[in-house]
């Protein structure tokens, strides 16, 4: 019933974001002192219980696919963002808001995309995990490259919170895996539907604290996510394609470069940009839009490995 539940992640933040921006009343209490910090934290928590240090040493084992994926990580979606920004002539708020978007790891969800779409789930987990690491020192570093000419970007502070709200409690899920493993086998059943509800509820609570300002401006922000995601999906697939990978493992690059922490990015741009709200926003926008799109992606590409699965009609000489 859980994972069925947890399927549904698109569905849910569809149904959720369309509730807030009509009713913002009701998540309004969301956006009260740190609880959106508390979620996220809570939600990388939960992606350290399912981390061992068999995790670890595995990066050691696919080091080139790693690597791949790793730089057409932090290549293609931060100058993308910066670019598509660049192009739209969006606002300040809204252009911090997609660097920022692009400039963070690969999203939790993708590693259950990977696996609806029949690609290589360990690689999806090794990805995220090291781009999620990584994180701490270049998406500061890469946020305040590509939008330090739209407003000042302290990145000291954008390092504090990263290492606060994902190194610190990946860390604690994986020494409760270490040393607390009947706790943990407990909770990992249900945790993937909780980490849903966890982005559902900081998305809902950015919507209703931007309600109007999402419904004024809503088409260019759905236009700038839109064209960040799908071109992510399309040109970490075709950057795979051209170093060789097989199609298993380009689809979960191209899943990992296309799906962005949008918590994350929601968290840091409200700590870190409070003057710029619509920044936040443009990450619930985009936790929607790569969902959506990588669902997508995902059910026509496991439809297409069901069909290549399915053994040929025998054939028969004597019939013309």
């Amino acid at each position: 019933m859980a994972d069925q539940l947890t399927n549904l992640f698109p569905f849910w933040l569809l149904l959720i974001g369309a509730i807030a921006l009509r009713w913002p009343q009701i998540f309004i209490g969301l956006n009260q002192g740190n609880l959106p910090v508390l979620i996220l934290t809570l939600i990388m928590l939960g992606m350290g219980l399912t981390l061992s240090l068999d995790d670890f040493r595995r990066v050691g084992r696919l080091p080139r696919a790693v690597l791949t994926g790793f730089c057409a990580q932090y290549l293609i979606m931060p100058f993308l963002g910066w670019a598509i920004a660049a192009a739209l002539r969006l606002p300040p708020a809204l252009a911090v808001g997609l660097i920022l978007v692009g400039t963070c790891p690969g999203g939790t969800a993708s590693n259950l995309i990977t696996y609806i779409a029949r690609a290589d789930v360990a690689l999806s987990v090794v990805m995220t995990l090291t781009s999620t690491l990584a994180a701490v020192i270049l998406t500061p570093l890469l946020t305040q490259f590509l939008a330090g000419s739209y407003v000042p970007v302290n990145g000291w502070i954008l390092f504090a919170q990263t290492l606060q709200v994902v190194i610190l409690p990946i860390a604690i899920g994986v020494a409760l895996n270490r040393w607390a493993p009947r706790l943990v086998r407990q909770v990992l059943p249900i945790a993937p539907l909780l980490s849903v509800v966890g982005v559902c509820l900081i998305c809902a609570a950015t919507f209703s604290a931007n309600a109007e300002a999402i419904l004024q401006q809503g088409g260019q922000m759905l236009l700038g996510v839109f064209l960040l995601h799908s071109l992510g999906f399309a040109l970490g697939l075709g950057f795979a394609k051209l170093c060789g990978y097989s199609e298993a493992i380009a689809r979960t690059i191209a899943i990992e470069v296309g799906m962005q922490n949008s918590g994350l990015a929601i968290i840091l741009a409200r700590q870190t940009f409070p003057a710029l709200p619509l920044a936040s926003a443009v990450g619930a926008i985009s936790g929607i839009m790569h969902s959506l799109i990588g669902s997508v992606l995902a059910v026509t590409w496991r439809s297409q490995a069901q069909r290549q699965l399915k053994p040929a009609p025998p054939h028969n000489s004597l019939t013309m």
